[in-house]
């Protein structure tokens, strides 16, 4: 059992609250839960979220290296604030990295996608 071996009770529910690189939790803290990548963003028939439709209109994507983390943290970022302003994008999309520094069109696609709702 991984509760209290090395992290305090319970820990796995709190970090699950929120957006995390796998690379930073234990596989087994994933056991039974759900977990959705950038693929389950969209609908099953398809469509496109807002936030996919911005991120293809603003032309986020270059090498790939930092997309699967960029677009789970904005879709997190517009569900539990669907309507973020300037600072509170910057601010939440800031722990991502990105090698082709395309973060003004990233910040843009949010925006756009929190307009567009």
């Amino acid at each position: 059992m991984v509760d209290g071996l090395f992290f305090p009770p319970n820990w796995v529910d709190r970090a699950l609250g929120g957006v995390f690189g796998f690379g930073l939790l234990w596989l087994v803290a994933f056991t039974y839960r759900h977990v959705r990548g950038r693929e389950g963003l969209g609908g099953g028939d398809g469509t496109l979220t807002a936030l996919q439709q911005a991120w293809i209109a603003h032309q986020v994507p270059q090498c790939g290296y930092c997309q699967a983390g960029q677009i789970m943290q904005a879709a997190a970022l517009l569900t539990q604030n669907p309507k973020p302003n300037h600072d509170q994008i910057r601010e939440a999309m800031s722990g991502n990295i990105c090698r082709c520094g395309t973060y003004p069109r990233i910040r843009a696609a949010v925006k756009r996608a929190a307009d567009i709702g």
